[in-house]
């Protein structure tokens, strides 16, 4: 019988949220992958924006590591150009500028006024902009480039 390594030790898996790859150099054949679970995404510094949002009524905290922190802990380089492609979990993709992730305090928000989101609820994580402190990106631009039930990442 086949188990996996972590359970085959007597460790339960891990659980992957979020998939980021990405190209370490630019002429690297395949993208190198980094997985992060709940516990690692946590551990990154945290962020909390006060916003309000078309999906939500009245403004709303949203807490998690900001999106630049994610990017740098899975080896992006923080000058690096292109874009973030981001996946959700029923494969709906949303095509952001990494220049957003330089220029204004996007949020992984895995939070949503303190509490853990669930898929239900959006979650479990969301891409959010501080649309309250910046109300230059209360633009349909910027309102569709944020992605609930965020899965993945790749920069392209």
């Amino acid at each position: 019988m086949w188990l996996p390594a972590a359970t085959a030790q007597g460790k339960p898996a891990a659980t992957v949220v979020l998939a980021v790859s990405a190209r370490a150099q630019a002429g690297d054949k395949a993208p190198r992958r980094t997985d992060f679970e709940p516990g690692q995404l946590e551990r990154l510094p945290q962020h909390t924006i006060r916003t309000t949002t078309p999906w939500y009524s009245g403004a709303h905290e949203f807490s998690g590591p900001l999106l630049r922190d994610v990017l740098d802990a899975a080896g992006v380089p923080a000058r690096a150009e292109g874009t973030a492609r981001c996946t959700a979990l029923n494969d709906y993709r949303v095509d952001l500028p990494l220049d957003d992730a330089r220029r204004f305090d996007v949020v992984v928000a895995r939070l949503l006024d303190g509490k853990p989101m669930s898929v239900r609820e959006k979650g479990p994580l969301f891409i959010m902009y501080p649309f309250d402190e910046r109300p230059e990106l209360r633009t349909s631009v910027y309102f569709s480039r944020c992605i609930w039930q965020l899965k993945a990442i790749e920069v392209v």
